[in-house]
């Protein structure tokens, strides 16, 4: 158990399986001293509500950004350029941003522009999941002996890189940091791998 909160305030920008996983950590390990989640759907704020995955739970993502200190883009990817837009202008000197996508170069570019200076982006890929989806179906043990790829930019903060580390040790996961192009292009053969023994077999 953390002895004091890693953060003072959590927002995730979505909370499906992989967000809601890693709220359950974040409440079993008392890793924040608040927990704002942000969904679009009506559904899946009561979902998150009748859970307890969160102590407030809104739909505008800059008012779940409001004062957080670290926000985890837990959305499709395709919806971060837009979100990033939102809540740039709005967070805090010193913030993080992460998040929790499969591909990595794209995050930086669609997410770095509309981020001021001094807002640390640190993308993170934890190589986890299941066949199912929504936050009903995350689980506190998903990410145990797992692997997550962060991703930060040239000339990130070590300090925000080492506690978004911090944040996914408590999870069990390995942690391995590397360039975004690379975890792409080995992302990309690895998923690729299957595919091409299939083919070989048949």
């Amino acid at each position: 158990m953390s002895k004091t909160p890693l953060f003072e305030r959590i927002a995730f920008i979505g909370i499906g399986l992989i967000g809601s996983s890693l709220a359950r950590v974040i409440q079993r390990e008392r890793l924040a001293g608040y927990v704002v989640a942000c969904a679009r759907t009506e559904t899946t704020r009561q979902t998150v509500v009748d859970l307890n995955l969160a102590d407030e739970v809104v739909e505008d993502p800059c008012e779940a950004t409001q004062d957080a200190d670290l926000i985890v883009l837990c959305t499709p990817v395709c919806a971060y350029e837009d979100i990033a837009k939102r809540i740039g202008p709005t967070l805090n000197h010193g913030a993080i941003v992460t998040d929790v996508g499969s591909v990595k170069q794209v995050v930086i570019d669609k997410v770095r522009p509309y981020l001021p200076p001094e807002i640390h982006l640190v993308p993170g890929h934890p190589v986890a999941g299941t066949e199912n989806s929504g936050p009903g179906a995350g689980f506190d043990t998903l990410f145990e002996n797992r692997w997550v790829i962060l991703t930060p930019p040239r000339g990130t903060s070590r300090d925000a890189i080492e506690r978004v580390a911090e944040l996914w040790r408590y999870t069990g996961s390995n942690i391995e940091i590397m360039d975004a192009d690379h975890h792409d292009q080995v992302l990309a053969i690895t998923s690729h791998v299957p595919h091409l023994i299939a083919y070989t077999i048949v």
